[in-house]
């Protein structure tokens, strides 16, 4: 065996960093949002093992938390280690069968992922597209169910991409159960600030992230399956074709198995976003869902408003509205990105861009949950006014 010493370091990728201290912005773009601080200090907070009977009955809590914070008795409503697009690949992952048909609704950026993602899992992608910025009717719902006979059909609850809060979900559900088709919604952006009922809705698969409304960093996410989705799942021919998010596996960690709920080790879950997640969830149960609604409504009137009083456009008919999430169109001649530049280097303020066909012609203002704040919007609407008028002169 030969000895370390024979070998001779490299120290070029050896380098000396300076004291991490990243600037305090406040993030009113699309997501990430700021987190609570509650929910910083509960991540600093000991670590233990993810078998540990501590975390074990804290994955409880966090799925109660998680069944109010949607509304649905499920009781496969669980934390996904990974961001929220790991709970929504882990949806299409779990619940397409080579073959299936799905109909995915289309109305953004994250309408046609949904449709990426379930075709890299042998679905047979069938779009219904509505112009960025509006909304699906029933009618649509129906005629495509009608015409697809879909096993899934998915669709965007809160479209990050636009601002846009789709409509008629009751109707859209009902309509679900009666092509016996699964209902799977996107609920990231729209959880905790927008009304959402899962089991009254009949949604069958829904899931969700921690960085838009709930106020928790990125990196841990959420799912709730229906009992119709878990017989489809449990039932499949085959291995759930993605280890790390298979469902079926994950089921017998969080959940256990057998009379004794016997965990049965799959990944160690991340411990302390865990942590996080658990105190914005407590967060929201404090503050109670019909108050958190009505919060955010206000608030956002106050920004639609001084909006108006810059002048400025927006592009979502109000009655389609998201309140979390905002898009203001970009006056002519104004370069879209040297605005947010201008934002996020003179006044630490960040708002996002335009997505899709809306890149260029949009910002996306987001108030989300702790920063759904009048002090906020006061803040914002003067750095933006401030910073189109720098643009202008440059």
């Amino acid at each position: 065996m030969e000895m370390a010493n024979s070998w001779t370091v490299d120290e070029t990728h050896r380098i000396t960093t300076s004291i991490l201290d990243p600037p305090a912005r406040l993030l009113c773009g699309p997501g990430p949002s700021n987190s609570h601080p509650r929910v910083s200090n509960a991540m600093a907070m000991p670590q233990v093992g993810h078998l540990d009977p501590f975390f074990l009955n804290m994955m409880d809590d966090i799925s109660e938390m998680l069944r109010y914070a949607w509304q649905t008795n499920n009781k496969f409503t669980v934390a996904v280690s990974g961001t929220g697009s790991a709970a929504m690949e882990a949806c299409f992952a779990n619940l397409v069968m080579p073959g299936d048909k799905v109909v995915t609704c289309v109305n953004g950026y994250f309408g046609d992922r949904m449709a990426d993602m379930a075709s890299r899992y042998g679905g047979q992608v069938e779009k219904i597209m509505r112009p960025y910025g509006t909304t699906f009717t029933v009618a649509e719902i129906q005629e495509a169910l009608e015409k697809h006979r879909p096993a899934i059909l998915g669709i965007v609850h809160g479209e990050t991409s636009t601002g846009v809060l789709q409509p008629h979900m009751q109707e859209i559900g009902d309509l679900c159960r009666q092509y016996n088709t699964l209902l799977l919604v996107d609920s990231v952006t729209s959880l905790g600030g927008a009304p959402i009922f899962v089991d009254k809705w009949h949604i069958d698969a829904i899931y969700s992230g921690s960085q838009k409304t709930l106020n928790c960093p990125p990196g841990i996410s959420m799912l709730s399956f229906s009992e119709r989705a878990l017989e489809k799942m449990n039932t499949r021919p085959g291995k759930v074709p993605n280890w790390y998010l298979d469902m079926t596996a994950i089921q017998k960690y969080i959940l256990g198995t057998g009379e004794g709920r016997t965990r049965v080790y799959h990944h160690t879950a991340p411990i302390n976003m865990n942590y996080g997640l658990r105190e914005a969830l407590k967060i929201l149960t404090e503050e109670g869902l019909e108050n958190r609604w009505k919060r955010h409504r206000e608030v956002v009137q106050l920004l639609y408003t001084g909006l108006q009083t810059l002048g400025l456009e927006l592009i979502v008919g109000e009655e389609d509205r998201l309140p979390q999430l905002t898009t203001v169109k970009v006056p002519e001649g104004v370069d879209a990105k040297a605005v947010a530049s201008h934002m996020l280097n003179h006044f630490n303020i960040e708002i996002g861009g335009g997505l899709g066909e809306l890149a260029g012609k949009a910002w996306r203002v987001g108030l989300m949950g702790y920063n759904a704040r009048p002090d906020v919007v006061v803040a914002l609407l003067a750095a933006l006014r401030e910073s189109i008028a720098a643009v202008k002169r440059a």
